[in-house]
């Protein structure tokens, strides 16, 4: 992540030599350099850190409340809702404050959120959850489509881009929008973290445990919903960081649980958006591309990897003998499993003789 920021604070035009990145970052001098590095490239990185870390905490908090490795923002219907809900106005031509579309994107993501769970029963299956889910996100881009045919060329290009995601010409004003959001998200992934741990036991293990595997499973789609709706407001849906980033996390720690995944997964996030806007930003300079199409393309790939190796990494033979010698029952011998299926088997009344092989085998007539 560190190699990737530098990179974004010094390549393109004009390159900023590495040694007066710090110069140019805290004086923030009035030469070219210095507006650009300030003024340009670092909200944008920050802004990049920022969206992955809360794409990633998402991603996880879907993918261990629904205990479905599958479950991304892009399949429920909550990143294609919050991109509907910004894209409407636009095509609508409704002249609405810059302030208002982290409303409209966190109205549309719960729109979107909220029709899954209706359509799957409120929740009361993981699995129809999350098949319900690809089916509501399907629609909301069928109406996405529909926009896209009424706009005309211009909010066509923009519409384009944005859905795509994409981080260009991003300012310190789309940084600060955020940041009421974390603070209601913040506190409310520290608080979920546990709950989600032991909703891995399965909705019945949870309920004796005194979770109420429904209302969590609402609450952790709340949450998700207010650390994708403000991004996606803000860059469009980058997609897939919220499947890579948890994955990575359980690849580098396997035996640990939600609450020491989460601040990893938010990390490798941030590091995934970072590296795709790298390329993003000079691959095909001075034409920009979305980072939400390098993040796609490198991400989906790089997840089921990493899914079929953690699969491998689980199978590993000293974990199968575990396995093995915990499900191996040994074979009685024959006379106790007589005794143990027949209780009643050998035993006869004290001074009678055991019956005759005929008495035994003759079939009455």
């Amino acid at each position: 992540m560190a190699l990737s920021s530098v990179c974004a604070l010094s390549l393109g035009t004009p390159y900023v030599p590495v040694h007066r990145l710090i110069g140019a970052v805290l004086d923030g001098d009035g030469s070219l350099a210095g507006i650009v590095v300030t003024q340009l490239r670092l909200p944008r990185l920050v802004l990049a850190l920022v969206a992955g870390a809360c794409l990633g905490a998402a991603g996880l908090v879907l993918q261990e409340a629904l205990r479905n490795h599958l479950a991304v923002p892009e399949m429920l219907g909550v990143s294609s809702g919050a991109a509907l809900g910004v894209a409407a106005p636009l095509v609508l031509a409704l002249s609405l404050p810059a302030a208002v579309q982290p409303l409209l994107a966190i109205g549309g993501a719960a729109l979107g959120g909220g029709l899954t769970l209706l359509a799957a029963g409120l929740g009361r299956s993981p699995s129809a959850v999350l098949l319900t889910g690809a089916a509501v996100a399907a629609a909301l881009q069928a109406a996405l489509l529909v926009l896209m045919v009424m706009a005309d060329q211009l909010d066509l290009q923009l519409i384009y881009r944005y859905l795509l995601g994409s981080l260009s010409a991003r300012t310190w004003d789309d940084v600060e929008g955020l940041w009421p959001w974390l603070l209601v998200a913040v506190p409310a992934l520290v608080l979920c973290a546990p709950v989600l741990s032991v909703m891995r036991l399965g909705d019945e293990d949870a309920e004796a445990l005194g979770v109420r595997a429904h209302r969590a499973r609402l609450a952790a789609l709340g949450i998700a919903v207010v650390l994708i709706a403000p991004v996606t407001a803000v860059c469009g849906p980058v997609a897939w960081v919220g499947f890579l980033a948890p994955h990575l996390a359980r690849w580098f720690a396997p035996g640990a649980g939600a609450v020491r995944w989460l601040p990893w997964s938010a990390a490798w996030g941030a590091a995934v958006v970072t590296v795709a806007d790298v390329p993003a930003r000079l691959a095909l300079a001075p034409v920009e591309t979305p980072a939400g199409a390098w993040t796609a393309l490198l991400g989906v790939p790089a997840g089921v990897a990493l899914m079929r190796s953690g699969g491998r990494r689980r199978q590993t033979p000293a974990g199968a003998a575990l396995r093995r010698s915990r499900t191996a029952v040994p074979h009685p011998p024959d006379g106790a499993r007589r005794s143990r299926e027949a209780p009643g088997a050998g035993r006869h009344p004290a001074g009678a003789a055991p019956p005759s092989r005929d008495a035994r085998t003759e079939t009455p007539r």
